[in-house]
């Protein structure tokens, strides 16, 4: 495949050029508003002690996890 030549070089700078140039005048007329910024924070939950472990959850994870040691289960980490 041969390379291009210098007048096409010049060519697609030409084009590009125009094409930036018309880009820019067209989005001269767009107007962007700003939202307000928010000055609360929330979302955050209260802190406690939590709920009770389902132990029957925790017993079904486990017999479904194909490896496991003890209280923990042996995963692969980008295994796709």
């Amino acid at each position: 495949m041969p390379g291009v030549s210098e007048e096409e070089k010049e060519s697609i700078r030409k084009e590009a050029r125009e094409l930036l140039k018309s880009f820019g005048k067209s989005i001269e007329t767009v107007k962007i508003t700003r939202k307000a910024e928010k000055k609360c924070l929330q979302g955050f939950r209260e802190e406690g002690s939590g709920d009770e472990p389902n132990i029957k959850f925790r017993d079904a994870m486990f017999s479904n996890a194909p490896n496991k040691s003890e209280d923990f289960i042996l995963a692969e980490k980008k295994k796709w």
